[in-house]
């Protein structure tokens, strides 16, 4: 495309910076009260709220790829996603960092505006609850699921419940990896079924390594990875799932599963920060207005404790290490699949 009839790029009008800097409206000015301090929180949340339309932007390309119906693990595909799951922890840690600014504001700071908010709260962000939507947060493990959209006018109820239809990136991770072939394909195992092989042989290892405090975990093991039939139900990722997300897990130095092992990682990155986002905000709501409810009508601190402990999206992946085994015992493949997890042919 030829850029040279184009006309002149400005900087301001590029960057829509009359819409942007005008589009600060401190509610104390509107009541001739003087609140030093509105200009900053309006701004952080501004700066929040574009920092979530970049995360937004970042999940739906990722999404769009892992609808694909093949996605090889060595993929352009998986390096993209990785490389824009990277860049939203590095958005996310911004996002901590940024309530560092926030506390700069005393108690006495905020109530000097406070008031004038209600019922205004950023329970009605919008993105951060598409965000979480997308991500694969489902309605029915959210915390205080009747007053989750109650604070909603109709329309943003409406964009909510829409997210909520799409498909997240949780069920098209576990999809994608439902499809790899390591547990399924026969071809590599002399004892002709994978239950049959190394999901025993991993088991007795498993069990020897235990101490006596731990031997509960056996059981677990068992429904997760042995028993069909046991399969725990509440699972959001599916057995197949599961096992071949423990197979990239313990055998992730092979060339073949070292993008889908990162890619396992940043996703559990990802809920760390969302997590910590949370908790940061707890500590800010605490010192800010101790046990008072929020302007939204939440109880506050303690609503904000609830959910940053509830809402994990990738929390059965990070229950996984439960089941790790040091390289020095594990089982070794058969020769085959090492060949193709390691580009031989």
């Amino acid at each position: 495309m030829s850029t040279k009839n184009r006309p002149p790029v400005y900087y301001s009008e590029y960057l829509q910076l009359d819409k942007i800097l005008n589009a600060q409206l401190p509610e104390s000015s509107k009541e001739g009260i003087r609140a030093d301090d509105e200009m900053l929180f309006i701004i952080i949340h501004q700066s929040y709220e574009l920092w979530f339309k970049q995360i937004l932007h970042e999940l739906t390309i990722v999404r769009e790829i892992f609808k694909q119906p093949n996605i090889p693990n060595n993929s352009p595909g998986v390096y993209n996603s990785l490389h824009r799951l990277k860049r939203i922890c590095k958005i996310l840690e911004v996002a901590v960092q940024q309530m560092g600014i926030m506390e700069t504001m005393t108690p006495l700071d905020f109530l000097d505006f406070r008031d004038l908010l209600r019922p205004a709260s950023g329970f009605q962000s919008i993105q951060f609850k598409l965000i979480e939507a997308t991500l694969g947060l489902a309605f029915d493990k959210r915390h205080g699921k009747s007053y989750y959209t109650s604070q909603l006018n109709e329309k943003d109820v409406d964009l909510v419940k829409d997210a909520e239809k799409e498909v997240s990136l949780l069920v098209l991770v576990n999809k994608w990896l439902e499809r790899m072939p390591f547990i399924k394909d026969n071809s590599y195992w002399n004892e002709g079924k994978l239950n049959e092989g190394f999901w025993e042989k991993y088991r007795e290892v498993y069990k020897n390594s235990l101490q006596d405090g731990e031997m509960v975990n056996l059981q677990v093991f068992d429904n997760i990875f042995i028993n069909e039939g046991d399969y725990p139900n509440e699972r959001t990722f599916s057995q197949d799932a599961s096992k071949n997300a423990l197979f990239i897990m313990l055998y992730r130095d092979f060339p073949l599963l070292h993008l889908p092992f990162e890619l396992l990682s940043i996703l559990l990155e990802i809920d760390q920060l969302m997590s910590m986002w949370r908790h940061r905000h707890i500590h800010l709501v605490q010192r800010t207005i101790g046990k008072r409810i929020g302007t939204g009508g939440s109880t506050g601190a303690d609503y904000l404790r609830a959910a940053a402990d509830s809402h994990y999206v990738f929390k059965e992946l990070s229950e996984l290490t439960s089941f790790l085994l040091p390289r020095n015992m594990l089982p070794t493949l058969p020769e085959a699949l090492m060949k193709d997890l390691n580009y031989y042919k």
